[in-house]
């Protein structure tokens, strides 16, 4: 799986940032990075729940 962000959508609450910290980061204008590449097999629930807990539906999963 991957997962993007809709940066127009994203307000930087940084919900995602505390369940994944290894996949999502904030830099210091606030903007929300994602690590590249498929998210390991391990990481994924993690990053599922960081996608249906984003306060403003940013994040979407892709296969």
């Amino acid at each position: 799986m991957e997962v993007k962000v809709d940066l127009d959508m994203c307000e930087a609450n940084g919900v995602c940032v505390g369940i994944a910290p290894d996949i999502f980061d904030l830099d210091d204008d606030e903007v929300l990075h994602i690590a590249s590449g498929v998210v390991p097999a391990d990481r994924e629930a993690d990053v599922r729940s960081a996608i249906s807990q984003c306060p403003r539906a940013a994040l979407s999963e892709h296969p």
